[in-house]
């Protein structure tokens, strides 16, 4: 099965059945083919060999998944990039890859060519847009001139070789990178898992380059479904496209869970045909779920998962409320390991370095040191911090990195943020460790209140120390106006820390 070309396959059976929908643009399987064909023939004539990387910086489009399918038909590796990174960042991450053709979206020509300037080799660059800058390709020029017939070397199995660059909250990003993609076994694991079918109406609203928000949509694609594209969140706008087209599953991160469910309660619209919400990227606090619950039904699902490591666990709907904080039970094939600090696997109830072994493995793209620095004995590790409870249920804790140690002893301040999010004036939260004489670091939450909501520092204080240990308390409160996240919904907690590091010699 893993030869067989889903996308061509589609076309000859299912040719007229709708494949994407964007704003008033609808375009069938038979359409896609062909233009991921022509896609396809137009990397080639720009040189493109096995196994070369393409760099994509775009908001969700049809062309995205044009070029997508079209680089898989021909073995390339489309390169995803960060629509929000700027110069030098860009100019790394292209270098990094090796990108032989870099393709930008009409709103970010701009960035991209700015970044020109910091590429290290010869690449190609195409604008999708009807502006081309100087040096640049025109998309629709080399796609009225692409060939429909299919190449006859083509590939076109699976979904393809991907490398996604991680989000690089601590340093460089690093390219996760799968020479031979996603094993179709874990494909097939996945659609089960979350019960997808070719009935379904998928919306596509995170960022593309997020490696959860393309996944689920080329699954989608491999069933044979529809995906409704929005090109960049909004919240209305996401509803309304649920309403209208009756989607049915969609992924998300936390964040625009939160925006969703607000502008839900704001503003009703039919969410009736939704049968599967599914989370990651970022921890979910409790409350939200409740909310979430009341929003749209029993629809959420959850789980835990890595770029490099694919899904881990899963929390079914049934679970979320009765399983406050778990991100699941291991899915089949995983085999979990969490290690204490003696590298020593740790009791349930004890917190430890989740570690896995599994058929999804990544490497770090030319990068040998990060790759063994993360493997040991075959399992990889990204960093976090889990407990497993009597039942085996998995509830992450934290990140190693953002781990506060305060007086010696371990505060994780995903538990203490989850306690805050429960306060109803509390729209985000972020827990850190500040610098102290007397403790090395102190529990400090930075805070940001919803709309016309008031609350003092005490009173979070308070409201937190009722539910958790009191060394794990914040020691103080700040407020601001935005906590800064990623696109995924990431925190990113090393611009949060540096102000109140600065200038004291050290970083922890």
């Amino acid at each position: 099965m893993s030869d067989i070309d889903f996308l061509a396959r589609h076309a000859a059976t299912i040719p007229a059945k709708i494949a994407l929908v964007s704003g008033t643009r609808v375009v069938d399987f038979e359409s896609l083919n062909r233009r991921s064909i022509q896609a396809a023939n137009v990397f080639r004539k720009l040189g493109c060999e096995l196994h070369d990387r393409v760099a994509v910086m775009s908001f969700n489009s049809i062309e995205g998944f044009e070029i997508s399918n079209g680089l898989r038909k021909v073995n390339l590796v489309g390169v995803p990039v960060n629509y929000r990174l700027r110069g030098a960042e860009v100019a790394y991450v292209l270098n990094d890859s090796g990108a032989k053709v870099v393709v930008a979206g009409r709103e970010l020509v701009d960035f991209v060519d700015a970044a020109r300037g910091g590429v290290d080799h010869d690449a190609r660059f195409i604008a999708l847009g009807e502006r081309t800058p100087e040096g640049w390709l025109s998309y629709r020029g080399l796609m009225d001139e692409g060939s429909d017939q299919p190449p006859e070397d083509s590939g076109g199995g699976a979904l393809g070789a991907s490398m996604i660059y991680t989000s690089g909250t601590t340093g460089h990003p690093k390219g996760a990178w799968r020479p031979n993609g996603v094993n179709i076994e874990n494909v097939l694991q996945v659609i089960s898992i979350f019960e997808l079918g070719e009935s379904d109406v998928h919306l596509m609203c995170g960022p593309g380059y997020h490696s959860a928000v393309s996944f689920f949509s080329a699954l989608h694609q491999v069933l044979g479904a529809t995906v409704v594209v929005q090109p960049k969140f909004d919240a209305d706008d996401a509803l309304d496209l649920i309403e209208r087209h009756r989607v049915t599953t969609s992924f998300m991160a936390p964040t625009l869970l939160q925006r969703l469910v607000d502008a839900q309660i704001r503003n009703p619209r039919d969410v009736s045909s939704l049968r599967a919400l599914i989370l990651g990227a970022a921890p979910c606090p409790h409350a939200l779920k409740v909310r979430a619950e009341t929003a749209f039904g029993r629809v959420l699902w959850e789980f835990y998962g890595a770029t490099e490591t694919g899904i881990n666990t899963v929390l079914r709907p049934e679970d979320q409320l009765r399983k406050p904080g778990s991100c699941g039970t291991a899915v089949p094939g995983q085999e979990i390991r969490l290690v204490g600090a003696d590298g020593a696997e740790v009791a349930d109830g004890e917190p430890g370095e989740f570690m896995v072994r599994n058929t999804w493995l990544a490497e770090y793209y030319q990068r040998p040191d990060a790759t063994s620095k993360s493997l040991h004995d075959g399992f990889f590790s990204v960093g976090d911090v889990a407990y497993r409870d009597s039942e085996g249920y998995y509830f992450i804790c934290d990140r190693q990195v953002d781990m506060v140690i305060s007086g010696g002893v371990n505060v994780y301040p995903a538990e203490v943020e989850a306690a805050l999010h429960a306060h109803p004036a509390v729209l985000d939260a972020a827990v850190i460790g500040v610098p102290d004489e007397q403790w090395g670091e102190a529990v400090k939450a930075v805070v940001q209140l919803r709309p016309g909501a008031s609350a003092t520092p005490d009173e979070l204080i308070a409201f937190t120390a009722e539910r958790v240990a009191g060394y794990k308390k914040p020691r103080s409160v700040d407020f601001v106006d935005e906590l800064p996240r990623d696109a995924a919904g990431k925190l990113l907690k090393r611009r949060i820390r540096e102000p109140y590091w600065a200038g004291t010699g050290r970083r922890i």
